[in-house]
């Protein structure tokens, strides 16, 4: 690989490459630049996506033996020019877009140089700019005018790295007389029957027009068609006698079976097959208008399904990094958390065969985002084409997965463009309506009709309501975070919360590796440097002010930051829960991080879990119990998302501090299937005699639910005191806290002690005399370490008030 920039002395040459790989991974691997994600680094790289480079190889002599040689590139970032012994034979001007080339011809030799010359993306992505005026998004960035992965060039929570490559794989593939050029099953369920209409588009090479047959296999079946002569594609039925549904996690078995195509010749011989797997299921998206607006319901084989879900970001930004085993680990953590359903946001990827061949084994819901984020998007015909490109073949490439149950057109562009000042910069020019309201359901109506397509996220359903009205649709909650405290959650009635969420660092020890020890200081400039959200460190300040008295140091600091998150999360996901049936669904912003940042997720880019994904486990547990305002005064409300009755009796108490009670409320429930059931907390309970220094809590069987009259900072919390007993055992280490005092949010941060260790809970809150076990998973031997701090901490810590 050769490039650079030679004006600013940065040229580089014969630099091995790696395919599928990147110029940064490249450049990394050769020692030549340092790893962006540690330090500042970032700002060594920024010369690299404004250069070009130039990717080059050998390839052999290749006899088609009557037959076609076709190069393929199944991706390539972005502007590029293929060559083939200096002949230019391909380009492409699209990252999200396959690119075949006919050589059959060009192989000849014995040995054949194939060059791929990308250009400087900023480059071209100027040049757009320049060409149809700027385009309004959140960070200056002409991301809008390529077909690119638009969180390259930065976002609130990750690095700008623009990359450029050959980031999927390249292949010669060598064929005779025809193959299947794509596959487009459309999957229904009719009754107790399910149904495929699989559409096979064929290639054939220019002399061949002769008969061909066209094979589906299904469950043991075998339906076959006729293609004569000079025909391009066909259309085959093929059923199976009652089917096992696919169901999401919680409501059935995610059943999946081996759909198989093949193509023949008159004679019999195997010319070409294709193979997957598919899901029986239906999907609908009730929105039909109601008294209180209009719903955003989702329904999978009849069945409305409240949606747990979590907003999916690119996992590395370098996504060659990203293994099946790595997609496998990171959904089974969203599983493990009660997650049913990842939206796959807009500024990323279209996301990878191992990703969805991972949600459908798993049963998670998908929707996937058409990669529009944040922007105003010129509709020249240029970009359009592009766009209706990579339309087509992503959504045949990923039509079959039955764990995909929506499309949403974009992300924020409707609301950007009502709300965000867009207008008197864009005057009369289009900014993309048309993209999300006139080409993507056109195409989805001819490529994949049997899915639901909403036109963006958020949206209200129609283009007469404000796009983010919180009645109707699908809303994203924002207020929180940027201006108001969590508590502002209640005050929101949704009818679904496709975004919302609250920032916190890494783990320690991600954070370590990040920045180093002498930079672990909430000011450090390096620390800094991974907070990307626009005044995110005075927001982050902001919530700590709120909530605690002033902190002394980065432990207290990262201790009560990630607690400040989990408790958001928490208050957040549990009042939009209560809200069932108004409220249908809650997507976190966000589950993962692609570096080591001060960012939304819940699991860090080193795949650690901050306390806020043990908060979000314990908010999406099928059954929950939780306390709420309600009509001046509090209730405790029961949800059950299963498919049994619950029925339990419990006793709510108020108590102080020391665990004396005060007043206490027996109360009863039998909460339906998919259902939450309201009991009015009685006035003793709600009013507090001295509200520094007691509680409420109320226990069912394992679940426990707790409620503070006054923030931490105007508690009278107890100094914190109790006994850890551990025990050293073969696979990790058990530790067992017995509460002397009240212990509010006890927690183990395992990676202190072992950065390779996981705890099996946190956020514990415990009365005097009470006692809750953590086991450890880890090979460390220094076990003691694990019951003091700073590893072993409650939120008592955070309060020095006497």
């Amino acid at each position: 690989m050769d490039g650079g920039n030679p004006g600013e002395g940065s040229e580089v040459h014969n630099v091995p490459a790696s395919v599928p790989g990147c110029v940064h991974t490249d450049l990394m691997a050769a020692g030549i630049i340092p790893d962006p994600y540690l330090a500042d680094n970032e700002t060594l790289t920024s010369w690299i996506g404004h250069s070009g480079w130039i990717y080059r190889c050998e390839i052999p002599a290749v006899d088609p033996d009557g037959g076609m040689t076709e190069l393929v590139f199944d991706g390539l970032d972005t502007f590029a020019e293929v060559r083939l012994n200096g002949t230019v034979v391909g380009s492409t001007t699209s990252m999200f877009t396959a690119l075949r080339i006919d050589v059959t011809e060009l192989l000849g030799r014995e040995s054949n140089v194939l060059e791929v010359r990308f250009d400087a993306p900023y480059a071209r992505a100027l040049a757009r700019e320049d060409a149809s005026g700027p385009m309004p998004n959140p960070y200056d960035e002409p991301y809008p005018f390529v077909r690119k992965t638009a969180s390259n060039f930065g976002w609130d929570w990750g690095p700008t790295l623009v990359t450029a490559g050959i980031w999927k794989p390249v292949y010669l593939e060598t064929w005779s007389t025809a193959r299947i050029a794509s596959v487009i099953p459309t999957v229904t369920v009719d009754g107790d029957t399910g149904r495929v209409s699989a559409l096979v588009n064929l290639r054939r090479q220019a002399a061949s027009s002769e008969d061909l047959y066209v094979e589906v296999s299904l469950g043991g079946r075998t339906f076959s068609a006729l293609v004569a002569g000079g025909e391009q594609s066909v259309t085959l039925p093929a059923e199976l006698a009652r089917p096992e549904l696919w169901w999401p996690r919680g409501y059935g078995e995610p059943s999946t079976y081996g759909l198989s195509i093949s193509l023949r010749s008159v004679n019999g011989s195997l010319l070409d097959s294709w193979e997957r797997h598919i899901g029986f299921r239906t999907v609908e998206i009730d929105a039909a208008p109601d008294a209180d607006g209009s719903p955003f319901t989702i329904l999978v084989n009849g069945v409305p399904v409240f949606v747990k879900g979590v907003n999916w970001i690119p996992d590395d930004c370098f996504p060659t990094r990203v293994s099946p085993a790595r997609y496998g680990e990171r959904l089974e953590q969203a599983v493990a958390a009660n997650v049913n359903f990842i939206r796959v946001w807009g500024g990323g990827n279209y996301e990878s065969e191992e990703f969805f061949d991972a949600a459908d084994q798993l049963g998670i819901l998908v929707a996937q985002d058409f990669l529009f984020a944040c922007a105003a998007y010129p509709e020249t015909a240029e970009l359009m084409a592009e766009v209706e490109a990579e339309v087509r073949e992503n959504v045949t490439r990923l039509s079959p997965h039955p764990s995909l149950i929506l499309w949403f057109g974009g992300n924020e562009n409707l609301w950007g463009h009502e709300d965000w000042e867009w207008k008197p910069v864009l005057g009369e020019r289009e900014w993309g309506r048309k993209y999300y309201l006139e080409l993507l359901p056109s195409l989805l109506s001819e490529l994949d009709p049997a899915r639901p397509y909403w036109p963006n996220s958020p949206y209200s359903g129609s283009p007469g309501i404000h796009p983010n009205d919180p009645a109707h649709g699908s809303s994203h909650v924002w207020d929180v975070w940027n201006t108001e405290d969590y508590g502002a959650y209640r005050n929101w009635r949704p009818r679904f919360v496709a975004e919302f969420g609250y920032q916190a660092p890494a783990s320690y020890s991600t954070l370590l590796d990040a920045v180093g020890p002498h930079e672990l200081r909430p000011e450090s400039r390096i620390l800094q440097h991974h907070q990307k959200a626009m005044d995110g460190e005075a927001k982050l300040q902001r919530g700590l002010d709120d909530h605690f008295p002033p902190l002394d140091s980065f432990d207290d600091w990262l201790f009560a930051t990630q607690l400040n998150q989990a408790r958001a999360i928490a208050t957040g996901v549990e009042h939009f829960r209560s809200l069932r049936p108004l409220c249908t669904g809650t997507v976190l912003w966000q589950l993962n991080d692609c570096w080591p940042a001060l960012s939304w997720s819940v699991i860090d880019s080193a795949a650690r879990l901050k306390p806020s994904w043990y908060a979000l486990r314990r908010a999406y547990a099928d059954r929950l119990i939780t306390i709420q305002p309600f009509e001046d005064s509090l209730a405790l409300v029961a949800i059950n998302d299963s498919d049994d009755h619950w029925m339990f009796r419990t006793c709510v108490r108020r108590t102080d501090f020391g665990g004396s009670v005060l007043a206490e409320q027996d109360v009863e429930f039998d909460v339906g299937p998919r259902s939450n059931g309201l009991v009015n907390l009685d006035p003793e309970l709600c009013g507090a005699e001295h509200p520094e220094r007691e509680l409420l809590t109320v226990d069912a069987g394992e679940h426990r639910a707790s409620w503070f009259f006054r923030e931490d900072k105007d508690l009278d919390y107890p100094t914190p005191s109790y006994t850890a007993d551990i025990t050293q055992e073969e696979h990790g280490v058990r530790v067992q806290v017995t509460a002397n005092s009240l212990l509010r949010d006890l927690s183990i941060f395992a990676d202190r002690v072992d950065p390779q260790a996981t705890v099996d809970s946190m956020l514990v809150t415990l009365l005097p005399g009470e006692y809750t076990t953590f086991f450890i998973n880890t090979d460390s031997t220094e076990s003691e370490r694990f019951g003091r701090a700073p590893v072993l901490r409650c939120a008592n810590d955070l309060n020095t008030r006497k």
